[in-house]
């Protein structure tokens, strides 16, 4: 079409999910999208919506991104837990040391600033923590532990941890620790099963 301006939409949806990422829902204005995507305010609403539903799309993209990946390191749990296990946090210990994305993780940002944002926004962010506990319940089960649910639980709430550790500056070192304490205790577990 002539006169219209063509964009590429995935790379728009990196760089707003990035700019929610990196300052968060609240302190992202609509002008501060527009110069992290390169479009004006007209594009982002005819494109994506106002700010709530441009974060929700940006929320599932990031789900989306590294849920596959997290999938991927979990699919050889049943065989190797322990191995798959370490490669799920892995995934988190990497997204944390990359200088292209901002320190923490979305999904965790989101959550804990739940009570402020939408009910949608909120029950999205609660969705993909679930989501994140399923994933681990699944593989666990398939490891056949016989306390999956609980370490579940646990795991899930180290691997945001991690990512809220990493927003205060705590060293890789530090946050390797936190990762082989659970760890430990996971090959207890598994040890022990009958």
């Amino acid at each position: 079409m002539a006169g219209k301006k063509q964009f590429d939409v995935d790379i728009a949806l990196d760089a707003a999910m990035v700019q929610f990422w990196r300052a968060g829902y609240a302190d992202t204005s609509l002008d501060d999208l527009s110069g992290a995507t390169g479009l004006n305010r007209s594009s982002i609403y005819s494109s994506f919506g106002d700010k709530d539903a441009l974060y929700l799309r940006c929320l599932d993209r990031y789900a989306a991104r590294y849920g596959d990946r997290y999938d991927q390191a979990l699919s050889r749990a049943s065989e190797e837990p322990l191995r798959a296990v370490r490669a799920f946090f892995e995934v988190t210990l990497r997204r944390i040391a990359d200088p292209d994305v901002p320190d923490g993780c979305l999904i965790a940002q989101t959550a804990m600033a739940a009570p402020v944002l939408s009910p949608a926004i909120a029950a999205r962010a609660s969705e993909a923590l679930g989501t994140q506990r399923a994933r681990l319940r699944n593989a666990l089960s398939a490891a056949r532990l016989a306390d999956a649910d609980d370490f579940a639980v646990h795991l899930a709430a180290v691997n945001q941890s991690l990512a809220v550790l990493s927003r205060t500056g705590t060293s890789q070192k530090q946050l390797r620790t936190v990762v082989d304490i659970s760890m430990g205790a996971l090959s207890h577990a598994l040890s022990t099963r009958g």
